[in-house]
């Protein structure tokens, strides 16, 4: 269209020389896109199909692990990932970990004065609840991937889960078998730090009211050594699984290992029953929420040890099911590889306190 409003005849020189100009602009823009797109496309496809190397930049709470050989294939037969804590091999790595603990601190710092690899991806680390995180809002576009405990993380890393037997491990005839002898407390709770202001410590001082409590820690003076802690509490009908923050997903070694492995009934508090039906047997746990007062629960708890069948019935995924727990920071590490090929490519977290605060999605 000239100036005039009139429109240019086809084939016209000056409309051959727009042509031509916006042909000459546009291709080489197509080119570089597509280039680019080819190469991230490329190196992700490489990564694929090859050694994936995951770096932890400094290893959670101090203490490291030995990463002598194929540490991913030699310990959990996890092929083609590698698995190192050498700062040197950063521009090749194609992972970077960083736990959230050191960088809170300010004991660790992110290497932005480093050049970053265009394929590398980093990945925020944290087992904490919300709580235990503090102000988040610096770590702001900077992750592309999480790893924690929430089910809804990148990579999802449980304190501990349930899993099959490899086979039966007892020829009992019913669940009492596999319920530990010799119980005599109604219920015990081990606590190590007491907060009078924590909800746990509130629903445990009007629990009290309702029933004995056998309480271990620093609370009442009784520190149990960890070899003497399963034993202890094996002798209880029931153990008090108290989370210290109520958060989503957060739920920790105090159900696994503390009730399940040692063979008493939880009685948890943390987040809503739901997410305990999604990572535990039906009927494995009793949650403080599906009772009005903790004098009703209290009651319960009272005369649910009368009937010992129906007692029993709390053990019955023992017949099938053993627990897991995840200690060692190298199985964690090397899942990674196991989840990697499945997670987006491009992807930032752009407001990770409200993914970490609220369960927003932020990317």
């Amino acid at each position: 269209m000239t100036n005039n409003g009139s429109v240019l005849p086809w084939g016209s020189p000056s409309f051959c020389f727009r042509l031509f100009f916006f042909v000459t602009c546009l291709v080489p823009l197509l080119y570089f896109l597509s280039m680019y797109e080819w190469g991230l496309y490329s190196d992700r496809l490489h990564i694929v199909t090859g050694n994936l190397t995951i770096l932890l930049w400094h290893w959670p709470f101090g203490p490291s692990y030995s990463l002598e050989g194929d540490v991913c294939w030699d310990r959990y037969r996890i092929p083609g990932c590698r698995l190192v804590d050498q700062r040197s091999l950063y521009p090749s790595a194609d992972l970077v970990v960083f736990h959230h603990r050191e960088l809170m601190t300010g004991q660790e710092r992110l290497p932005f004065h480093l050049p970053r690899a265009r394929h590398q991806t980093w990945v925020w680390l944290s087992l904490e609840s919300p709580d235990n995180n503090g102000d988040l809002k610096p770590f702001n576009n900077v992750f592309n991937w999480t790893m924690s405990y929430r089910r809804d993380a990148d990579f999802t890393i449980p304190y501990g889960k349930l899993v099959p037997k490899d086979r039966d491990t007892g020829n009992y005839s019913s669940t009492q078998g596999y319920i530990p002898k010799n119980k005599s407390p109604l219920a015990c709770w081990v606590v190590s730090h007491y907060n009078p202001q924590q909800k746990r410590s509130l629903v445990y001082n009007s629990l009290r009211k309702s029933i004995k409590v056998e309480v271990y820690g620093q609370l009442e003076g009784r520190v149990l050594a960890p070899t003497n802690l399963l034993p202890t509490i094996s002798r209880c009908y029931f153990y008090l699984a108290f989370e210290n923050s109520i958060s989503k997903d957060y739920i920790t070694e105090k159900l696994w290992r503390n009730a399940y492995q040692a063979g008493a009934v939880p009685v948890v508090l943390g987040p809503p029953p739901d997410d305990y039906m999604a990572v535990a047997p039906p009927n494995s746990f009793i949650h403080i929420e599906d009772f009005p007062s903790t004098t009703e629960l209290g009651n319960y708890l009272s005369q649910l040890i009368l009937d010992e069948e129906r007692y029993a019935g709390y053990f019955a995924w023992r017949r099938s099911h053993q627990v897991k727990l995840y200690t060692d920071w190298r199985e964690r590490l090397c899942s990674i590889c196991s989840q990697y090929h499945i997670l987006p490519a491009q992807k930032v977290y752009r407001d990770l306190e409200a993914w970490v605060r609220w369960g927003h999605k932020v990317h």
